[in-house]
């Protein structure tokens, strides 16, 4: 069972975007450096990771990327500062 991450960037207009993944620094190349990025990011670029934390499975991944993407900037951010794992302690692991 692969495990799946909830992620947040910061775009270059200072805007947040939520996406789930399995490989953070691949999807993190991808925003910043192809066209497999999201469409969103791709004219918001560089990006710059917020947080991410580990979710168990894909499905609870995608809900919990829909209710982040349901709040507001203030609460994405200290959301991030609560729950999120910053990517270089993520590396460690």
């Amino acid at each position: 069972m692969n495990l799946y991450y909830v992620y947040m960037v910061e775009c270059s207009d200072k805007t947040i975007y939520t996406g789930v993944t399995n490989n953070i620094d691949r999807r993190l190349h991808e925003h910043n450096n192809t066209k497999r990025g999201a469409k969103y990011t791709s004219q918001r670029r560089p990006v710059k990771l917020i947080c991410c934390y580990p979710i168990g499975n894909r499905s609870e991944a995608m809900k919990e990327e829909y209710r982040i993407k349901k709040l507001m900037r203030k609460d994405k951010l200290l959301l991030s500062s609560k729950k999120g794992i910053q990517h270089e302690t993520l590396k460690r692991e």
